[in-house]
């Protein structure tokens, strides 16, 4: 069941509206939570009877990745170091997924909590490895990986007196560019997914760098959205920089 229900999932990305919001709520200290949350309910509307085998779906899960992973270490002791590297970043990282066929909601995110926002750094990775890891109702199924997955885009969060900064930037641009043009067939479908960023402070904002960006009435929260199409192909879209009244 979980099988199909992650192959449909993948395919979310590439034929059926989705909706991503990346949120980040900031302490006085610097510490916090960033949390990158993936609507699918369109998709679960769209097609929750075929993965649910006429049968009703409800699961309301989360998965603790040090958990996780140490119970999985047999299996990911053979897969590549990389792949095994890349493994190890996620270990700070919750993955929580919600289904309800009756309601049509489908709705996956994964969260970290932070000392420093430079923890953050590997959640859009994390995002991308996630669903390979799932728990599976087979308790002696392993991870299996055919291939490494190789990390295309990335992003970087830093804030140093009183400066908020998000750099997101492609590691790879042939694959980049590869995944772009797969996509071009995909783009009649999602032209209605946004990405958004929804950023909460501990003080009130006083500049951004994006002049569309919209405030709360406190002016401690920054939010801005670009289509998931036009971010994907120029990550810099949602490059933001913040500065806090002092």
């Amino acid at each position: 069941m979980l099988q199909k229900l992650f192959f449909l999932f993948v395919l979310a990305f590439t034929a059926i509206s989705c909706q991503f919001t990346e949120t980040m709520v900031m302490n006085e200290d610097g510490s916090g939570i960033m949390t990158v949350e993936v609507n699918l309910n369109e998709m679960m509307a769209f097609g929750g009877q075929a993965m649910a085998d006429s049968t009703v779906v409800k699961m309301d899960t989360i998965v603790y990745m040090k958990q996780f992973l140490e119970e999985k270490k047999d299996s990911i002791s053979k897969l590549s170091v990389t792949e095994q590297q890349k493994l190890k970043k996620l270990e700070n990282f919750n993955i929580h997924i919600k289904m309800d066929s009756e309601t049509s909601e489908m709705v996956y995110d994964i969260s970290t909590n932070f000392k420093n926002i430079s923890e953050a750094n590997d959640i859009l990775n994390g995002l991308e490895q996630a669903g390979n890891l799932m728990p599976n109702p087979d308790a002696n199924t392993e991870i299996k990986k055919e291939e490494d997955t190789p990390e295309i885009v990335g992003v970087n969060y830093s804030f140093e007196k009183g400066i908020f900064k998000r750099d997101a930037y492609i590691k790879d641009e042939k694959l980049h560019q590869q995944q772009v043009d797969s996509m071009k067939q995909a783009e009649a479908f999602m032209g209605s997914s946004n990405y958004v960023l929804k950023y909460t402070f501990p003080k009130k904002i006083k500049k951004t760098s994006n002049p569309d960006a919209a405030f709360s009435e406190d002016k401690k929260t920054v939010s801005i959205q670009a289509p998931f199409l036009d971010y994907f192909k120029n990550p810099d879209l949602l490059d933001l920089e913040v500065e806090l009244e002092k």
